[in-house]
């Protein structure tokens, strides 16, 4: 089995989020799709270890958007490098609520959904919830985030907690936020390019 050929697999690059009883959360997500039109349903995948995921089941319901393609990367190393358990994700952002309460990025986004959770299935590592959606708003007519754009074009690592996640990557991790750049030598001015810690910071895979 050549893992590669799951890289030639499309994705986007989405933020999911929702309240719980005592906190907000929200994580990064490059899989979420439209899987019915009658109602209109959405799928998203989720590490079993987010903390996202746990609050979406309390609440029972979830807000999803899509990023644009300039969005601010800082936003994606808010929510794909952190765990709401340990940061409150929200508290340097501008949000706002959706119709079912749920915080959500109110920049950085071409659209943005409510949906109401009326189903999840365990797939191994990751969970996949089934929203109905409530509402959805156009945001912004700009081109999204591809998943590919944000490799080739802002450098972005992905997630050890992402689907599209594989072991065996080689290269030089960053050891503060799991940043991977692959290559054989890593320059000794080399700067992470999503939490901004130098060469010091990465250790060979």
């Amino acid at each position: 089995m050549d893992p590669k050929a799951f890289h030639k697999i499309s994705y986007g690059v989405f933020i999911v989020s929702a309240e719980g009883s005592d906190h907000k959360a929200g994580c990064v997500i490059n899989t979420l799709t439209q899987v019915t039109s009658s109602p209109m349903k959405l799928s998203i995948a989720l590490n079993k270890n987010n903390d996202t995921l746990e609050v979406i089941k309390e609440a029972g319901t979830f807000s999803a958007v899509v990023l644009k393609e300039d969005v601010d990367l800082g936003l994606i190393k808010i929510f794909g490098f952190f765990s709401s358990r340990d940061k409150n994700k929200f508290e340097s952002i501008s949000y706002k609520f959706d119709d079912n309460n749920n915080p959500y990025p109110a920049g950085g986004i071409v659209a943005q959904f409510s949906c109401r959770l009326c189903d999840s299935l365990d797939v191994g590592s990751h969970v996949i919830c089934i929203g109905e959606v409530t509402d959805a708003n156009l945001v912004s007519e700009d081109p999204p985030l591809t998943y590919a754009d944000y490799h080739s074009k802002k450098g972005g690592a992905t997630p050890k907690n992402s689907p599209s996640y594989q072991e065996g990557t080689t290269g030089y991790q960053c050891t503060v936020c799991g940043y991977i750049e692959e290559t054989d030598d890593l320059p000794d001015d080399f700067i992470c390019p999503v939490c901004g810690k130098d060469a010091s910071y990465f250790r060979k895979l």
